[in-house]
């Protein structure tokens, strides 16, 4: 394609990479930003331009693409890494959970309860607990998977009726 067809096959689809540029930002003003930022690209990149590739899908990649490096580049900008912070001794607040003698003794009735379902229930949500996947604790004892994920199930639905304190 030459030059001058490329011009305005690409002044063509103004308006479609508008309503697209509208479409990714919701900004009419981060929208012609973009718009421009994209006609800029293609036009330094006429040459990477392959005859046979649809024209518009093209420009509206490349847009596409501008639009989430810029998204990249705005989160990693407006990203706060305080350098002076002493890790090691973060300030804890004292409801921060299971650390607190409160949050101790509530771990402590959540474990109780656990262990007060009844076996069947018990050791297959102990082991998804511990981080199996259902496969392998159906495979760890032989039943079918099913069965082990209804167990599962179930065994949530018991911990919740017994727990609802905590909610």
């Amino acid at each position: 394609m030459n030059a001058l067809k490329f011009q305005k096959n690409l002044l063509g689809l103004q308006e479609n990479m508008m309503n697209f540029a509208l479409t990714l930002t919701a900004n009419r003003d981060d929208a012609q930003d973009l718009l421009q930022d994209t006609t800029l690209k293609v036009l330094g990149n006429q040459d990477k331009y392959v005859d046979n590739i649809n024209f518009k899908g093209w420009v509206l990649t490349v847009m596409r693409n501008i639009f989430i490096n810029n998204y990249h580049k705005v989160v990693r900008t407006q990203t706060i890494i305080d350098q002076n912070a002493d890790l090691y001794n973060l300030e804890m607040m004292s409801e921060s959970g299971f650390d607190s003698p409160e949050g101790s003794y509530q771990l402590g009735e959540i474990n109780q309860a656990i262990e007060n379902l009844d076996g069947e229930l018990r050791i297959p949500f102990s082991l998804y607990l511990s981080g199996y996947k259902y496969q392998e604790i159906a495979d760890q004892l032989a039943l079918p998977l099913g069965t082990i994920k209804s167990r599962i199930f179930f065994a949530r639905k018991e911990l919740q009726e017994k727990l609802k304190a905590y909610k």
